[in-house]
């Protein structure tokens, strides 16, 4: 019985060698994997995220290619004894498996480093543009797949200048075809590229019928909601054709009112303004460093005028009205201060005489 044993063990020398290498295979697995593990707690003890993002990338990655390894072996070990030759396969197999590795770890790598950049900005210690951000990475796992599949293409023995020549003679095929789509995806990509606006920004066009904020920047379409809040979809090409405004990147916003005060108070207007001027130069709201003008400017039919040119520090819109508000009640009680008013059409007529009828 041992020696029966013994023999088969001798002739079938090869089962053994296989199950060394896959008992070797998932030890080293099981060792890699708890390195792994320790090296990640450390990492996230640190104040750094790139090191996080490195190990999380690279985890899969490297037990796969424990496991391709091993397999690879054990199947060249089979190999040397089978006459099978789906054998032969395994340098091709264990080339293309590696190149698949190299691509899921930069892919993995790319969409971290991404999720790192727009974390880091809405923690306010990088000062990028999330849409740049996002479109960048894109471009990079684009790259990274089309460069990925040629190498493979190369390795499966197909000619990569046969595979781009007829590319060339596609792409211009489908350029006349999807001409409107190409526009809208190089409208696109100047878009990420100029940075007219971004998500969140406030824009309208004069060109067209078009306000409110904008919530996503695609290939193809751009989204705004309107501020009745119906969305637009808006072709990326458009935006190469038409004047966009962005209020949301504004610096101050304008206080501009002209007043009308009565021709009884001529011999007022001058304390008055000079008043007024004092009140928006000590107002906590108002942007002194910018430009501020405040003059008695016309002698109107009804009215002598002087007018309020003035920026106010904040730009949002809703709080900008609380502001202007206070000034326009502060110049009226400064008005009503000095015993005059704000004055309104009126017509005086002088010599009329009342014509009394004959008595009969």
């Amino acid at each position: 019985m041992m020696e029966s044993l013994l023999n088969w063990i001798e002739q079938n020398n090869w089962v053994i060698h296989v199950f060394g290498v896959v008992l070797a295979t998932v030890l080293t697995n099981f060792i890699l994997r708890r390195i792994i593990h320790r090296l990640h707690l450390r990492a996230e003890a640190t104040a750094s995220l790139w090191d996080d993002t490195f190990l999380d990338s690279a985890k899969r990655p490297l037990l796969l290619f424990v496991w391709v390894i091993g397999l690879s072996i054990a199947a060249e070990i089979v190999e040397a004894v089978s006459q099978n030759e789906i054998f032969q396969l395994t340098p091709m197999v264990r080339h293309i498996a590696i190149i698949l590795l190299l691509v899921m770890f930069l892919i993995k790598l790319i969409s971290n480093v991404e999720e790192s950049v727009i974390k880091k900005r809405t923690l306010k210690e990088v000062d990028t543009d999330e849409v740049t951000v996002k479109v960048i990475g894109r471009l990079l796992r684009i790259t990274v797949l089309i460069t990925g599949t040629l190498v493979i293409l190369q390795t499966l023995g197909i000619s990569i200048s046969g595979v781009l020549a007829f590319s060339g003679i596609g792409g211009i095929a489908v350029g006349f075809a999807a001409k409107d789509l190409l526009a809208n995806f190089f409208g696109g990509l100047m878009i990420y590229l100029d940075r007219p606006f971004s998500i969140g920004d406030w824009v309208r066009s004069p060109d067209r019928e078009i306000e409110g904020t904008v919530e996503d920047i695609g290939w193809r379409l751009t989204k705004i909601r309107t501020f009745d809040k119906r969305p637009l979809y808006i072709p990326n090409s458009m935006f190469n054709t038409i004047v966009v405004e962005n209020p949301s990147r504004m610096t101050n916003r304008r206080i501009y009112e002209t007043f009308g005060l009565r021709y009884c108070d001529s011999a007022k207007i001058g304390v008055i303004v000079a008043d007024v001027k004092k009140m928006l130069q000590a107002h906590d709201e108002i942007d002194t460093e910018q430009t501020m003008i405040v003059n008695f400017v016309t002698l109107s039919a009804s009215s002598l005028d002087f007018f309020v040119y003035t920026f106010t520090k904040t730009t949002n819109w809703v709080y900008f009205h609380e502001v202007k508000q206070d000034v326009l009640l502060k110049i009226i009680d400064i008005i009503h201060g000095h015993d005059a008013d704000i004055a309104f059409p009126t017509r005086t007529l002088d010599g009329l005489e009342t014509l009394v009828p004959p008595q009969r």
